[in-house]
């Protein structure tokens, strides 16, 4: 499917993983984007969405809004973020099938999967079991659009795509330290310890657990081609296909953003899911997408954006 003249709406388009896909979008040379917030249209509301159809007329919808946070936030907000999360996607999709739009490409989440995932975790395993009890909510809303996905591809033909990508990171990421997720929320740990002369910093959990972190713009590109190529009901990975302890990732914020102090784990606190790490192979079979950032020139990057985005005005 060429994309330069089809009328795409990015939903949460002004937001951290949405203004990387809408530049790679215009990078591509669409022409007809529309990048939406929540300013523009609440989409937990059947009129606004209904109101943003009519308005914009889309072939293509790329919903990436969402209510998200790190498990702080999740366990304070169970109910927020399933009803939130479900109604959005729920909606979206029945209203765009309506409409006859060409495409709906659903974005996921890792959270989805069982909590007890075999590693690599690959896309068959998805109902091998209860997601990890602090990301469920979240997860389960998010993984109805597979189930309406597929369920609306099968009566009614209607082209909807499920991608599941891994934790995200990066430049532009949320470093609000009542929501944000463990990659801002260590940076920023770190770097106010540095500019407050503080020699210790307080982290959550044992650090025995594992996670997968994927640049935001690698994530970008892939559903950039996954619009582009991917027309299958299954669901798709999408990952950096590496696995690093939350204990060897806070050493190596600490070196790169050089706090020296001490790093102190609050045993009392969730380690949440026991370990993360996407199998990528479909992805990179259906429509070429291979993570080309490293994590520690990720985090380089994510690290400058925070110093001259926060601590040079």
């Amino acid at each position: 499917m060429s994309l330069k003249d089809k009328k795409i709406i990015v939903t949460g388009g002004r937001g951290f993983l949405g203004r990387h896909v809408v530049r790679k979008l215009e990078e591509h040379g669409c022409r007809y984007l529309d990048a939406l917030n929540s300013s523009d249209y609440d989409l937990t509301h059947l009129d606004d969405i209904r109101r943003m159809y009519d308005d914009k007329k889309p072939d293509i919808v790329i919903h990436l809004a969402a209510r998200v946070g790190g498990i702080g936030y999740n366990k304070e907000n169970p109910a927020t973020l399933f009803y939130t999360n479900l109604i959005m996607g729920t909606q979206l999709i029945h209203e765009g099938y309506l409409r006859n739009i060409e495409k709906f490409v659903a974005i996921g989440t890792i959270c989805a999967y069982p909590k007890f995932t075999p590693v690599p975790f690959r896309e068959d395993d998805i109902w091998n079991g209860y997601p990890e009890e602090t990301n469920a909510p979240y997860g389960l809303a998010k993984k109805m659009m597979l189930v309406q996905s597929q369920a609306y591809r099968q009566q009614y033909g209607f082209n909807s795509i499920f991608l599941l990508p891994v934790n995200l990171y990066g430049p532009g990421d949320n470093f609000n330290p009542e929501s944000s997720h463990v990659i801002p929320a260590l940076i920023k740990k770190c770097i106010d310890a540095n500019l407050n002369n503080e020699k210790e910093v307080f982290v959550w959990g044992t650090g025995a657990a594992t996670r997968e972190f994927l640049y935001v713009e690698d994530a970008a590109e892939a559903i950039l081609l996954a619009t582009a190529v991917y027309n299958k009901g299954e669901p798709v990975n999408v990952g950096a296909g590496f696995e690093i302890s939350i204990r060897d990732l806070v050493f190596l914020i600490a070196e790169l953003t050089q706090f020296k102090g001490q790093i102190t784990w609050d045993e009392t606190k969730p380690d949440g899911q026991p370990r993360r790490m996407l199998d990528t192979t479909r992805a990179s079979r259906e429509f070429g997408f291979r993570a080309k950032t490293s994590l520690r020139d990720g985090l380089k990057k994510t690290i400058d954006w925070y110093y001259t985005s926060n601590l040079e005005e």
